[in-house]
Protein backbone atom coordinates (compact mmCIF):
# COMPACT_ATOMS: atom_id res chain seq x y z
CA UNK A 1 0.00 0.00 0.00
CA UNK A 2 1.56 3.93 -0.56
CA UNK A 3 -0.07 6.94 1.35
CA UNK A 4 1.51 9.14 -1.36
CA UNK A 5 2.89 8.15 -5.10
CA UNK A 6 6.19 6.32 -4.35
CA UNK A 7 5.82 5.40 -0.91
CA UNK A 8 5.90 1.68 -0.25
CA UNK A 9 5.53 0.76 3.37
CA UNK A 10 6.81 -2.32 5.13
CA UNK A 11 7.71 -4.00 8.06
CA UNK A 12 10.25 -1.86 9.90
CA UNK A 13 13.79 -3.78 10.90
CA UNK A 14 17.28 -2.78 12.21
CA UNK A 15 18.16 -1.47 8.43
CA UNK A 16 15.54 1.08 9.42
CA UNK A 17 16.52 2.71 12.64
CA UNK A 18 19.06 5.27 11.37
CA UNK A 19 17.15 6.73 8.37
CA UNK A 20 14.26 6.99 11.24
CA UNK A 21 16.84 9.05 13.51
CA UNK A 22 16.93 11.68 11.23
CA UNK A 23 12.72 12.07 11.04
CA UNK A 24 12.62 12.36 14.33
CA UNK A 25 15.19 14.76 14.84
CA UNK A 26 13.39 16.72 11.83
CA UNK A 27 10.25 16.38 13.98
CA UNK A 28 11.63 17.57 16.89
CA UNK A 29 12.98 20.35 15.03
CA UNK A 30 9.69 21.92 14.16
CA UNK A 31 8.23 20.61 17.43
CA UNK A 32 11.09 23.31 19.24
CA UNK A 33 9.90 25.27 16.56
CA UNK A 34 6.32 25.54 18.43
CA UNK A 35 7.42 24.71 22.15
CA UNK A 36 11.31 25.89 22.95
CA UNK A 37 10.85 24.04 26.35
CA UNK A 38 11.59 20.83 24.95
CA UNK A 39 15.04 19.49 24.79
CA UNK A 40 17.40 20.78 21.83
CA UNK A 41 19.39 17.13 22.46
CA UNK A 42 16.89 15.85 19.85
CA UNK A 43 17.51 18.17 17.58
CA UNK A 44 21.04 15.91 16.49
CA UNK A 45 19.50 12.76 14.86
CA UNK A 46 22.89 10.78 16.65
CA UNK A 47 20.45 11.79 19.84
CA UNK A 48 17.28 9.91 18.36
CA UNK A 49 19.45 6.51 17.75
CA UNK A 50 19.38 5.02 20.86
CA UNK A 51 15.41 6.14 21.54
CA UNK A 52 14.03 4.61 18.39
CA UNK A 53 16.41 1.82 18.42
CA UNK A 54 14.88 1.15 22.15
CA UNK A 55 11.65 1.19 21.33
CA UNK A 56 12.55 -1.08 18.35
CA UNK A 57 14.36 -3.77 20.44
CA UNK A 58 11.52 -3.59 23.18
CA UNK A 59 9.77 -6.74 24.11
CA UNK A 60 7.37 -7.76 21.32
CA UNK A 61 7.89 -4.25 19.49
CA UNK A 62 7.15 -4.32 15.91
CA UNK A 63 6.11 -1.76 13.51
CA UNK A 64 6.06 -0.42 10.23
CA UNK A 65 8.42 2.02 7.61
CA UNK A 66 7.34 4.10 4.40
CA UNK A 67 10.42 4.09 2.03
CA UNK A 68 10.28 5.80 -0.89
CA UNK A 69 12.86 4.90 -3.49
CA UNK A 70 15.89 4.19 -1.21
CA UNK A 71 14.53 7.10 1.24
CA UNK A 72 12.99 6.62 4.71
CA UNK A 73 9.82 9.29 4.61
CA UNK A 74 8.31 7.50 7.60
CA UNK A 75 7.87 4.78 10.67
CA UNK A 76 6.06 3.57 13.29
CA UNK A 77 6.74 1.37 16.40
CA UNK A 78 4.79 -0.15 19.22
CA UNK A 79 4.93 -2.56 22.22
CA UNK A 80 3.05 -3.08 24.76
CA UNK A 81 2.98 -2.52 28.12
CA UNK A 82 2.34 -4.65 31.13
CA UNK A 83 -0.26 -4.01 33.46
CA UNK A 84 -4.11 -5.36 33.68
CA UNK A 85 -5.94 -1.86 33.81
CA UNK A 86 -4.11 -0.92 29.84
CA UNK A 87 -5.84 -4.46 28.70
CA UNK A 88 -4.02 -6.22 25.72
CA UNK A 89 -2.30 -3.08 24.29
CA UNK A 90 0.41 -1.53 22.26
CA UNK A 91 1.79 1.77 22.61
CA UNK A 92 3.48 4.18 20.62
CA UNK A 93 5.68 6.38 22.97
CA UNK A 94 7.37 9.88 21.89
CA UNK A 95 10.15 8.55 20.08
CA UNK A 96 8.04 5.64 17.97
CA UNK A 97 6.70 7.98 14.95
CA UNK A 98 7.33 10.39 12.64
CA UNK A 99 6.36 10.67 8.98
CA UNK A 100 7.71 13.63 6.46
CA UNK A 101 3.74 13.75 5.05
CA UNK A 102 1.22 13.33 8.16
CA UNK A 103 -1.31 10.72 5.86
CA UNK A 104 1.97 8.79 5.47
CA UNK A 105 0.45 7.73 9.10
CA UNK A 106 -2.32 6.06 8.65
CA UNK A 107 -0.60 3.74 6.06
CA UNK A 108 1.72 2.82 8.47
CA UNK A 109 -0.41 2.59 11.37
CA UNK A 110 -2.45 -0.35 8.90
CA UNK A 111 0.34 -1.84 8.19
CA UNK A 112 1.15 -2.63 11.94
CA UNK A 113 -2.23 -2.63 13.40
CA UNK A 114 -2.28 -5.78 11.26
CA UNK A 115 -0.03 -7.68 13.31
CA UNK A 116 -0.68 -6.00 16.77
CA UNK A 117 -4.77 -7.16 16.44
CA UNK A 118 -3.56 -10.79 14.74
CA UNK A 119 -1.64 -11.19 18.42
CA UNK A 120 -4.83 -9.89 20.29
CA UNK A 121 -3.93 -6.39 20.93
CA UNK A 122 -6.79 -4.42 20.92
CA UNK A 123 -5.75 -1.71 23.16
CA UNK A 124 -3.45 0.78 21.22
CA UNK A 125 -2.16 4.29 22.31
CA UNK A 126 -0.26 6.68 20.53
CA UNK A 127 1.74 9.56 21.95
CA UNK A 128 2.10 12.87 19.65
CA UNK A 129 3.22 15.97 19.24
CA UNK A 130 0.16 18.03 20.32
CA UNK A 131 1.50 21.14 17.66
CA UNK A 132 1.26 19.08 14.43
CA UNK A 133 -2.26 19.75 13.60
CA UNK A 134 -2.24 17.87 10.45
CA UNK A 135 -0.65 14.89 11.91
CA UNK A 136 -3.32 14.58 14.48
CA UNK A 137 -5.70 14.70 12.22
CA UNK A 138 -4.50 12.10 10.42
CA UNK A 139 -4.81 9.84 13.88
CA UNK A 140 -8.41 11.08 14.21
CA UNK A 141 -9.41 9.81 10.63
CA UNK A 142 -8.11 6.54 12.44
CA UNK A 143 -10.75 6.21 15.04
CA UNK A 144 -8.58 6.97 18.13
CA UNK A 145 -9.51 9.70 20.10
CA UNK A 146 -8.03 12.54 22.80
CA UNK A 147 -7.05 10.42 25.94
CA UNK A 148 -4.27 12.18 27.61
CA UNK A 149 -2.11 15.36 27.63
CA UNK A 150 1.62 16.51 28.57
CA UNK A 151 2.30 20.15 28.76
CA UNK A 152 4.97 21.90 30.10
CA UNK A 153 5.39 25.86 31.50
CA UNK A 154 8.28 27.71 32.97
CA UNK A 155 8.32 28.07 36.99
CA UNK A 156 7.34 30.97 39.17
CA UNK A 157 6.83 32.37 42.00
CA UNK A 158 3.41 31.18 43.30
CA UNK A 159 0.71 34.41 43.66
CA UNK A 160 -1.40 34.88 46.71
CA UNK A 161 -3.73 32.51 48.37
CA UNK A 162 -7.75 32.93 48.89
CA UNK A 163 -8.23 34.07 52.46
CA UNK A 164 -8.33 31.12 54.87
CA UNK A 165 -5.84 28.85 53.04
CA UNK A 166 -2.68 27.91 54.62
CA UNK A 167 -0.33 25.96 51.90
CA UNK A 168 2.82 24.41 54.20
CA UNK A 169 4.63 20.82 54.47
CA UNK A 170 2.80 18.12 55.84
CA UNK A 171 3.29 16.60 58.76
CA UNK A 172 3.91 13.07 59.51
CA UNK A 173 0.98 12.49 61.65
CA UNK A 174 -1.42 14.31 58.96
CA UNK A 175 -0.53 10.09 57.00
CA UNK A 176 -3.72 9.25 57.35
CA UNK A 177 -5.39 12.12 55.94
CA UNK A 178 -2.89 12.45 52.78
CA UNK A 179 -3.89 8.88 52.33
CA UNK A 180 -7.07 9.82 51.91
CA UNK A 181 -6.45 12.34 49.42
CA UNK A 182 -4.38 10.34 47.19
CA UNK A 183 -7.45 8.10 46.75
CA UNK A 184 -9.48 10.83 45.59
CA UNK A 185 -7.99 11.44 42.42
CA UNK A 186 -8.57 7.83 41.17
CA UNK A 187 -12.39 7.96 43.00
CA UNK A 188 -13.28 11.16 40.83
CA UNK A 189 -11.24 9.46 37.41
CA UNK A 190 -13.55 6.55 38.08
CA UNK A 191 -16.47 9.25 37.35
CA UNK A 192 -18.05 10.73 34.62
CA UNK A 193 -16.61 11.61 31.66
CA UNK A 194 -13.00 9.77 32.69
CA UNK A 195 -14.60 6.80 33.41
CA UNK A 196 -11.26 5.39 34.13
CA UNK A 197 -10.94 1.25 34.46
CA UNK A 198 -7.76 1.45 37.08
CA UNK A 199 -8.28 -0.38 40.22
CA UNK A 200 -9.02 1.37 43.14
CA UNK A 201 -7.26 2.36 45.65
CA UNK A 202 -6.60 0.72 49.06
CA UNK A 203 -6.16 3.09 51.99
CA UNK A 204 -3.72 0.42 54.10
CA UNK A 205 -1.60 0.66 50.85
CA UNK A 206 -1.85 4.23 50.47
CA UNK A 207 -0.65 4.69 54.00
CA UNK A 208 2.13 2.16 53.82
CA UNK A 209 3.56 4.24 51.02
CA UNK A 210 3.30 7.32 52.99
CA UNK A 211 5.33 5.76 56.10
CA UNK A 212 8.04 4.75 53.43
CA UNK A 213 8.47 7.89 51.29
CA UNK A 214 7.46 10.70 53.90
CA UNK A 215 11.02 11.76 54.79
CA UNK A 216 12.28 10.66 51.28
CA UNK A 217 13.78 14.02 50.20
CA UNK A 218 13.58 13.16 45.85
CA UNK A 219 9.74 14.36 46.65
CA UNK A 220 8.71 17.60 47.52
CA UNK A 221 5.26 17.51 49.80
CA UNK A 222 2.66 20.39 49.66
CA UNK A 223 -0.53 20.58 51.72
CA UNK A 224 -3.21 23.02 51.66
CA UNK A 225 -5.08 23.63 55.01
CA UNK A 226 -8.23 24.85 55.51
CA UNK A 227 -10.66 25.58 58.69
CA UNK A 228 -7.93 23.56 60.41
CA UNK A 229 -7.72 20.69 58.34
CA UNK A 230 -6.02 19.24 54.96
CA UNK A 231 -8.38 19.74 52.16
CA UNK A 232 -5.72 19.00 49.27
CA UNK A 233 -2.32 17.77 48.68
CA UNK A 234 0.53 18.02 45.47
CA UNK A 235 3.81 15.68 45.42
CA UNK A 236 6.33 17.61 43.38
CA UNK A 237 9.72 16.04 42.24
CA UNK A 238 12.83 16.17 39.54
CA UNK A 239 11.43 14.41 36.16
CA UNK A 240 13.71 11.54 36.40
CA UNK A 241 12.68 10.54 39.57
CA UNK A 242 10.08 9.01 37.21
CA UNK A 243 9.16 6.93 34.04
CA UNK A 244 7.23 9.88 32.62
CA UNK A 245 7.46 12.30 29.79
CA UNK A 246 11.05 10.24 28.50
CA UNK A 247 12.79 10.49 25.03
CA UNK A 248 11.79 13.69 23.31
CA UNK A 249 8.93 14.32 25.37
CA UNK A 250 11.25 15.03 28.16
CA UNK A 251 12.88 18.19 28.74
CA UNK A 252 16.46 18.92 30.06
CA UNK A 253 16.75 19.43 33.55
CA UNK A 254 12.47 19.69 34.05
CA UNK A 255 10.83 19.18 37.58
CA UNK A 256 7.25 17.21 37.77
CA UNK A 257 4.09 17.62 38.72
CA UNK A 258 3.21 14.71 39.76
CA UNK A 259 0.14 14.47 42.08
CA UNK A 260 -2.30 16.85 43.43
CA UNK A 261 -5.72 16.28 45.02
CA UNK A 262 -8.45 18.14 46.67
CA UNK A 263 -11.10 17.25 48.30
CA UNK A 264 -14.98 17.23 46.68
CA UNK A 265 -16.22 19.46 49.33
CA UNK A 266 -13.32 21.86 49.33
CA UNK A 267 -13.42 22.27 45.24
CA UNK A 268 -14.04 25.69 44.22
CA UNK A 269 -11.77 27.81 46.76
CA UNK A 270 -8.61 27.45 45.23
CA UNK A 271 -7.19 24.75 46.36
CA UNK A 272 -5.92 23.36 43.44
CA UNK A 273 -4.17 26.69 42.11
CA UNK A 274 -2.55 27.13 45.15
CA UNK A 275 -1.01 23.74 45.16
CA UNK A 276 -0.11 24.23 40.89
CA UNK A 277 1.28 27.37 42.28
CA UNK A 278 2.91 25.85 45.86
CA UNK A 279 5.23 23.02 43.10
CA UNK A 280 5.72 25.40 40.47
CA UNK A 281 7.57 27.96 42.81
CA UNK A 282 9.39 25.07 44.55
CA UNK A 283 10.96 24.51 41.02
CA UNK A 284 11.54 27.81 40.32
CA UNK A 285 13.23 28.10 43.62
CA UNK A 286 15.07 24.86 42.53
CA UNK A 287 16.33 26.61 39.27
CA UNK A 288 14.25 24.35 37.31
CA UNK A 289 14.22 25.98 33.48
CA UNK A 290 10.92 24.18 32.72
CA UNK A 291 7.96 22.49 35.08
CA UNK A 292 6.00 19.37 33.45
CA UNK A 293 2.79 17.49 34.34
CA UNK A 294 -0.10 15.73 32.65
CA UNK A 295 -4.03 14.86 32.63
CA UNK A 296 -6.31 12.94 31.34
CA UNK A 297 -8.02 15.29 29.04
CA UNK A 298 -11.38 13.85 30.10
CA UNK A 299 -10.68 14.93 33.99
CA UNK A 300 -12.72 18.81 33.12
CA UNK A 301 -11.26 19.83 36.98
CA UNK A 302 -7.58 19.08 35.90
CA UNK A 303 -7.65 19.95 32.03
CA UNK A 304 -9.23 23.32 32.94
CA UNK A 305 -6.95 23.80 36.28
CA UNK A 306 -3.30 23.52 34.64
CA UNK A 307 -3.81 24.87 31.52
CA UNK A 308 -5.44 27.97 34.21
CA UNK A 309 -1.44 27.80 35.86
CA UNK A 310 0.00 28.53 32.13
CA UNK A 311 0.94 24.79 31.35
CA UNK A 312 1.09 24.54 27.98
CA UNK A 313 0.43 21.06 25.27
CA UNK A 314 3.49 19.48 24.41
CA UNK A 315 2.52 15.99 23.45
CA UNK A 316 -1.22 14.23 23.40
CA UNK A 317 -2.04 10.32 23.81
CA UNK A 318 -4.15 9.31 21.15
CA UNK A 319 -6.17 5.73 22.18
CA UNK A 320 -7.88 3.49 19.88
CA UNK A 321 -9.97 -0.03 21.07
CA UNK A 322 -10.85 -2.00 18.42
CA UNK A 323 -13.80 -3.78 17.79
CA UNK A 324 -15.57 -1.21 19.56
Amino acid sequence: MAAVPGAEVAEFTEEHVEPAAELLAARHRRHREAEPLLSPAYDDPAACIEPIRSAYTAEHASGSVAVDGSRVVGYLLGAPKPGAAWGANVWIESAGHAVEEAELARSLYAQAATRWVDEGRAAHFALLPSHDADLLHAWFRLAFGWQHTHAIRVPAEAGPVREGLVVREPTRDEIPQLARLDMVLPEHQGLSPVFSSGPPDVYEERVADWEEDFDNPQFWNVAVEHGGRLVGSAVGCDLEVTSSHSGPAAPERAAFLGFAAVLPEARGMGVGRALGEAVSQLAWEKFYPSIVTDWRETNLLSSRAWRGLGYRDSFVRLHRLIGH
